[in-house]
């Protein structure tokens, strides 16, 4: 009979035991932190970040980090609400107007980082630095610094619809989850993602063309950038250039590093990211609930990522 692998065990699924265990005593020590519409609530206001966060598990994977991600996130929003106004025709053509509009934003910014690190490898660090702050001022500019509300009546109404009580964003979120997870583990360029990530030498030698790996991650988070900015604006029916999407590389990135991917890359596992995700979401609402201030939550969350990186490099 073969023996179990404890440690094997805990590496893969420590994240999900932890997301229990801390629902568990959160649940315990508040009652209405177990109600219904609180555990929907909290699914709901991660999903932004959370969708983007599956792309960013495949560009850390691939040995990438994303620092733009959150600025293009804004961006695509405050574009996209400009498409919806001036489209003419029925309010479902501009409704389809802004969503081409988040998503071919989204889709060129990730292009921009994916051609600046894959093809003229320039550090992925220093370009998304950049790209950060180029997205960022484009979306205030346009916007004026200010809200982009919108009028469309049929905006709100698509986004808010709910199936088995479960809000849009969230099923999107757990839909996404089963098609990358399955992308990562049983496609070619889901292995290639990993090789890339584990020795880029290696995977060059054998063929894969790791700049074009590398490009197709910063398209794929970039697009999810875009198509969460949509689910967002319809939610608000507005898109604020300064507030949306800040912070959201850091909740992306954290929710990838607490679910298991490696920060080297190599190694990457995205339902171990939607865990993080809502490990995440659960620590901010019990973080409301004791009163703890909104600005020290960051501080919460950056402690995690120093906590998780150093568990990993332990185990290596």
């Amino acid at each position: 009979m073969k023996k179990i692998n404890w440690r094997n065990l805990l590496d893969s699924g420590g994240v999900w035991i932890a997301l229990f265990a801390f629902l568990a005593v959160a649940s315990a020590s508040n009652e209405y932190f177990r109600s219904p519409q609180n555990l929907i609530n909290i699914t709901r206001q991660v999903s932004y970040s959370g969708i983007i966060a599956l792309g960013m598990t495949f560009v850390i994977a691939a040995g990438g980090i994303d620092l733009a991600v959150g600025s293009l996130f804004a961006l695509a929003g405050v574009v996209s609400l400009f498409a919806m106004n001036s489209a003419g025709g029925s309010e479902a053509v501009q409704l389809a107007a802004g969503f081409g509009a988040a998503l071919g934003v989204g889709v060129a910014g990730g292009m921009l980082n994916g051609v600046l690190v894959g093809a003229a490898r320039v550090q992925p660090f220093i370009v998304t630095l950049g790209t950060m702050s180029i997205f960022r001022s484009l979306a205030l500019y346009f916007a004026n610094a200010g809200l982009v509300p919108t009028s469309n009546s049929l905006y709100q109404p698509l986004v808010s619809a709910k199936a088995a009580g479960l809000p849009l964003a969230t099923l999107v979120l757990f839909g996404l989850t089963a098609v990358l997870a399955v992308v990562l583990r049983l496609t070619r360029f889901g292995r290639h993602v990993c090789a890339v990530g584990s020795n880029e030498r290696v995977a060059c030698y054998s063929a894969i063309r790791t700049g074009v790996v590398k490009f197709w991650t910063y398209v794929l988070v970039g697009g999810l950038a875009g198509l969460s900015a949509f689910l967002l604006g319809g939610r608000l029916n507005s898109i604020s250039s300064s507030g949306a999407g800040l912070s959201y590389e850091l909740d992306a990135i954290a929710a990838v590093i607490i679910g298991g991917t490696a920060m080297t890359g190599g190694k990457a596992t995205v339902p171990g990211t939607l865990a993080g995700v809502l490990l995440l979401g659960i620590v901010s609402n019990v973080l409301d609930m004791w009163g703890i201030s909104v600005n020290l939550q960051g501080a919460v969350k950056g402690l995690v990522i120093i906590i998780a990186v150093l568990i990993q490099y332990r185990r290596k």
